[in-house]
Parts: structure tokens; C-alpha cells; sequence
């Protein structure tokens, strides 16, 4: 007529936390890499802009879509010189 808690329960109940914890870490993965290509995409089409914006004096045009966006969100600067690089040779 034992009142305590047995060890396999404790045991069940930690791997179950365990597990539930990696569950969890392993469905916002995917979120936390979706939300820094959107940023990412943003801040490209921002610099995209400010590019046509300048651009605009010298005649000159990119075209801001989502591939040029994320080109320029991941690789920044060089991602930009390569997109004018492209306008240009293209």
C-alpha cells in the first residue's frame, strides 16, 4: 500500500518532456528560417529600391521581384553587384 511515486513513472514522464521539447525545437526551426528569408527578402527589395531610386538619374533600371529580393537579402551587397552585373551583361 506503497503512497510514493514509482521510478518508471518519473522516468516515463522525463523522456516524455524530453521528447516533447525536441518535437517543439524541431516544428520552429522551419519558422525561425522562414521569418529570416522574409526579412532577408525584405531588406533586398529595400536596397533593390534605393538602387533604382539612385539608378533613375543614370538611366538605369533593375527589376524588384522575389528572386532579385532574396538574391540581394542573401548575399547583400555582393548579392546586388552581381544582380546590376547581370542587367547589364543581360
Amino acid at each position: 500500500m506503497g503512497v510514493g511515486i514509482d521510478l518508471n513513472i518519473i522516468l516515463a514522464y522525463a523522456f516524455g518532456l524530453l521528447l516533447l521539447y525536441i518535437i517543439g525545437w524541431l516544428l520552429v526551426m522551419p519558422v525561425k528560417f522562414i521569418v529570416k528569408l522574409l526579412y532577408n527578402g525584405i531588406i533586398g527589395g529595400l536596397m533593390l529600391w534605393v538602387l533604382n531610386l539612385a539608378g533613375s538619374f543614370l538611366e538605369f533600371h533593375v527589376a524588384i521581384n522575389p528572386v532579385t529580393a532574396l538574391i540581394a537579402g542573401f548575399l547583400g551587397i555582393p548579392g546586388v553587384i552581381l544582380i546590376v552585373v547581370l542587367q547589364y551583361v543581360l
